[in-house]
């Protein structure tokens, strides 16, 4: 397994990218500084985004002409922001933009039954709005959009997208609520079908972490089977961010969950808490898909950059970070 995997990500709600090994050891003589929070939400923001076809046959979403990748783009906003993206089809066949869980208009969705899908060569700007929660006018509360969601085709091969979806047409959204905890890093986990991030079976993406980074996942399944997602050695809360809001917090915390068909959701754990550095596994739970090759690494080192245990295969992919 090498370490491809980790997506770019957009920076739309305030939270910043570590993509240097980072400690939150505090240094001797400092006091131990507060996790960083997100920050109330209101803004109008602008992006371009392009649909490619890759070399391999596979195709992906990028923010730049020439580098698409898979899964797309993180696109991170916090509630109550709009954001408006300028989407290229620079392919050759129909492409479009599609959302889950957040809110846009008819003319936005991304589907060829209404015409909002992209001809070869066309561009079209989508509308995504998020809002806050609150209650309704007839007194019922209505959630906000914080969540782990995604976006995908739903054009390609089928007016369902199934064949843009096969490909690689997909990436995640998170949107945060005021005051949700930052991390430091964040990855992108994709069962689709029997492959992970469109890998080939046993060459899941590894990801990588120095012992006490806050990491983030965000996990969406596409294609045709239920999976379970598993993780070794971490575990979360069974809710809208993966962790618990205090002492008497019921939720159940996991380390495994079942996943099907478009479902998403998100976490974070602290690298090697309670259980130190290490080649942490994670992989599908359904012993037939693990056994299949989907599977892949949580590669936590010690300050000093070792791995206990730990002989890569493959050299290092500069493209992990």
């Amino acid at each position: 397994m090498d370490r491809r995997g980790f997506n770019r990500r957009v920076l739309l709600g305030g939270a910043a990218l570590t993509t240097t090994s980072l400690s939150l050891a505090p240094p001797a003589n400092s006091a131990v500084q507060a996790a960083r929070t997100a920050p109330a939400g209101g803004e109008v923001r602008h992006i371009r985004m392009y649909a490619e076809k890759l070399a391999d046959g596979q195709m992906g979403y990028g923010l730049e002409k020439g580098k698409a990748t898979i899964p797309g783009p993180l696109i991170e906003l916090n509630e109550g922001d709009t954001l408006h993206i300028e989407f290229e089809n620079t392919m050759d066949v129909p492409v479009s933009l599609h959302v889950h869980g957040l809110d846009y208009e008819i003319t936005s969705d991304g589907t060829k039954l209404n015409k909002s899908d992209v001809e070869p060569g066309g561009t079209r700007t989508y509308t995504w709005r998020t809002h806050t929660p609150g209650r309704r006018k007839d007194g019922t509360w209505r959630a906000g959009s914080a969540g782990y969601w995604h976006y995908h085709d739903h054009v390609v091969g089928t007016e369902h997208g199934t064949g843009g979806i096969r490909k690689g047409l997909y990436g995640p959204v998170i949107v945060r609520r005021a005051g949700d905890v930052l991390p430091d890093r964040t990855y992108t986990i994709v069962f689709n079908d029997m492959l992970i991030n469109n890998r080939p079976a046993h060459s899941g993406p590894n990801f990588e972490a120095t012992v006490g980074e806050r990491v983030e996942f965000a996990m969406i399944t596409h294609g045709e089977y239920y999976h379970t997602f598993h993780m070794h050695g971490h575990r979360w809360a069974d809710n809208r961010t993966g962790m618990l809001t205090g002492p008497d917090d019921p939720t159940q915390v996991i380390d495994n969950k079942i996943v099907g068909p478009a479902d998403s959701f998100g976490f974070q754990v602290i690298a090697g808490e309670g259980v130190g550095a290490g080649a942490w596994m994670y992989h599908c739970h359904v012993q037939s898909h693990s056994d299949m090759g989907m599977v892949g690494l949580f590669l936590v080192k010690k300050k000093d950059g070792t791995i206990p245990g730990y002989e890569p295969h493959e050299p290092h992919d500069p493209h992990d970070h």
